[in-house]
């Protein structure tokens, strides 16, 4: 995207921007062409530097972003040290444009599929054979479904980029997780969704 974008949505990481732009396609919206620009920060702690840098070369562009709850204390930091940031509404950080994933957003994306549906995804990747030895270790047994898959998403190299994708390209519209749906329309200016 050439010139300044109108919208920046900071992520934490690859596997979640991937993850907002399959879905963005997906729902037939054109990011760049709407000037909105996905940033991955490589972690949620670097997220004041990123709302430092696009509140002093980029005023006036909305910035908005994505969570995982653990971390909204960095998130909160972050919009509570940034001058442009912080004088907007109060401490609602949805109001300020930051949307929260429970756990982090591929476990928004199992709930939304169904952890039986993301079963069929690691089978149609040929991964079931592994995912079925993974849930025989005794860390994992007694773990919920669910929990099994996000553990082995993290837990190989690329994995949660490549299943975060695939889940994206899988969700239904409608089932989109509301974090997701809620941040694309507070960069696109909608703050309905």
């Amino acid at each position: 995207m050439e010139g300044k974008p109108e919208a920046v949505v900071l992520v934490e990481g690859v596997s979640d921007r991937v993850a907002l732009e399959v879905v963005a396609r997906r729902r037939g919206i054109d990011l760049a062409g709407g000037g909105v620009s996905v940033v991955a920060m490589q972690g949620i702690n670097n997220v004041g530097r990123f709302l430092a840098y696009y509140g002093a070369t980029a005023p006036g562009v909305r910035v908005a972003g994505l969570y995982d709850a653990a971390e909204e204390r960095f998130v909160r930091r972050g919009l509570d040290l940034e001058p442009s940031a912080a004088s907007q509404s109060g401490s609602d950080l949805e109001a300020r444009g930051f949307y929260c994933c429970s756990a982090d957003l591929e476990d928004e994306l199992i709930r939304a599929l169904g952890p039986e549906a993301v079963v069929d995804l690691v089978a149609a990747e040929g991964e079931l054979r592994s995912f079925r030895t993974l849930q025989k270790q005794p860390a994992l047994r007694a773990r919920s479904l669910h929990d099994q898959l996000r553990r082995m998403m993290s837990g190989r190299s690329g994995g949660k980029k490549r299943y975060a994708a695939l889940m994206a390209e899988a969700v239904a519209p409608e089932q989109v997780p509301r974090p997701l749906a809620q941040v694309l329309a507070c960069a696109l200016g909608d703050h309905h969704g």
